[in-house]
């Protein structure tokens, strides 16, 4: 009787430890949002865009609702540059909506703006794809004002993207404005990214002649050779593959970059040729364009390269190729690069990551072994990378050590944590999250371990 009275009460206990925990952190974070809230409302443009600062280094943060809402209410009558630009650059980099007639009128009223607000309302327009705008940017292009004719270009392409009609028809007129009005080389170059982010093949007759055109200059030409790689039409194969071989070192690995979306033998040849370039931007193209056609022939360039190439970013690019492949070949090949303790920090970190990204059921555990060594080490950084590395993992083959991380690890180990029981929906591990979310020692931690418990329904 008394065992069983005992379990009683230690049930009650853990009920009542567990109702205040969740019953604190919910007071936690409406106590934050309200004054969040307040700082919106009445204060100064420096606290707003501390506050915006703030909102946006929070990756992982489901912002929105109230807070969202506030932000578009104080923008409507403000011409303060610091808060508009602040709220235009957060809500494009969300691609969040609500702004567009705010950014609109910031344009049409841009001799009572600030040149930074109209520009962020540019770029805002551009990144949520606001394709209502098209005729707002073409009337501010038509005005040809140098100051906001490049942002404009960028903004068009952008928001005619979802291709069709609207994409067409914002090809045309930036043809159109690239053949006659006698634009800078900047403004040419951003021009045909432009009609590059549009989908649309209208242009690609006039593309075609740049990428072939040896005299034109070497950044025209190579945005033509990007643009033309994205449009991925056949009947640009052969000025792709004539540019491979150009003077220029830039046009050329340029050129083979491009060519990742073609196919057939000529393709192969010049990708495992531009291996062998001496100039590295060339291989790194090269190693771009084996990732992206999934090259299997490449996978002993691609091991040489991230074994013995002088450059860096060749390594990088060499490794994340062979992540693209993902055959047996390659796989052994980073297998090894990761297992091996004398390999540099740099290399293991990366072919972990193209692991666990292929197959995280599969390396997990390799990882967690080699995360306790670098931690027994005292190899810091190593030990950082790893953990970084396995908050990606996607398999319930981490759930122990979310719940150890939880449970017992420093600020970074708990982070990490919350992002492997988000992104694998351990709805099991509510009780230790919510302790984090009501510890107001830290309140960046509290506020996303509060985040991760609404990503997996548990508010």
């Amino acid at each position: 009787m008394k065992k069983f009275l005992y379990c009683v009460i230690v049930l009650c206990a853990s009920m009542v430890y567990a109702a205040e925990s969740e019953s604190a952190a919910a007071d936690i974070a409406q106590t934050e949002e309200a004054r969040r809230l307040d700082t919106i409302r009445y204060g100064t443009e420096a606290e707003i865009a501390a506050l915006i600062q703030t909102l946006k280094s929070e990756t992982n943060a489901d912002i929105g609702g109230v807070l969202d809402d506030a932000l578009i209410a104080v923008t409507q009558n403000t011409r303060n540059q610091n808060i508009l630009s602040g709220v235009l650059s957060f809500f494009g980099d969300r691609g969040k909506q609500g702004l567009e007639e705010r950014a609109v009128r910031a344009i049409e009223e841009r001799e009572e703006e600030a040149n930074a607000t109209v520009l962020a309302a540019l770029d805002y327009l551009g990144k949520i794809k606001a394709a209502s705008a098209i005729p707002t940017l073409k009337a501010i292009l038509d005005t040809n004002e140098a100051r906001f004719i490049n942002s404009a270009i960028r903004a068009m392409g952008r928001a005619a993207s979802d291709g069709g009609a609207a994409g067409d028809d914002a090809t045309e007129y930036l043809l159109d404005y690239y053949e006659y009005r006698n634009p800078t080389d900047e403004s040419r170059r951003e021009i045909i990214v432009a009609m590059g982010a549009t989908g649309s093949k209208t242009a690609l007759p006039v593309l075609i002649g740049i990428a072939e055109n040896d005299s034109e200059s070497a950044a025209v030409r190579m945005a033509a050779l990007d643009t033309l790689a994205k449009l991925k039409d056949d009947s640009a194969l052969d000025a792709i593959l004539s540019a491979t071989s150009a003077s220029n070192t830039n046009v050329r690995a340029s050129a083979i970059a491009a060519l990742g979306p073609f196919s057939g033998v000529q393709v192969e040849d010049a990708i495992l040729e531009g291996f062998r370039d001496s100039y590295y931007r060339t291989r790194i193209g090269a190693a771009k364009a084996a990732g992206e056609r999934k090259l299997v022939s490449a996978v002993p360039y691609l091991r040489f390269r991230a074994e013995r190439d002088d450059v860096a970013t060749v390594k990088d690019e060499a490794i994340r190729a062979l992540g693209a492949i993902g055959n047996s070949e390659a796989t052994d090949v980073l297998k090894g690069f990761f297992l091996n303790r004398k390999a540099a920090e740099r290399i293991r970190l990366l072919s972990a990551e193209m692991l666990i990204k292929n197959d995280a059921d599969a390396y997990v555990e390799q990882l967690i072994t080699e995360l306790e060594e670098a931690n027994k080490s005292h190899y810091t950084s190593l030990y950082n990378g790893f953990l970084r590395v396995l908050s990606t993992a996607k398999t319930p083959k981490v759930e122990e050590i979310t719940r150890r991380f939880l449970g017992s690890g420093g600020v970074l180990e708990k982070s990490y944590a919350l992002d492997l029981a988000a992104n694998n929906s351990f709805t099991s591990l509510v009780e230790p999250i919510r302790v984090v979310a009501s510890d107001t020692r830290n309140s960046g931690l509290s506020r996303k371990a509060q985040t991760t418990l609404t990503k997996l329904g548990l508010e």
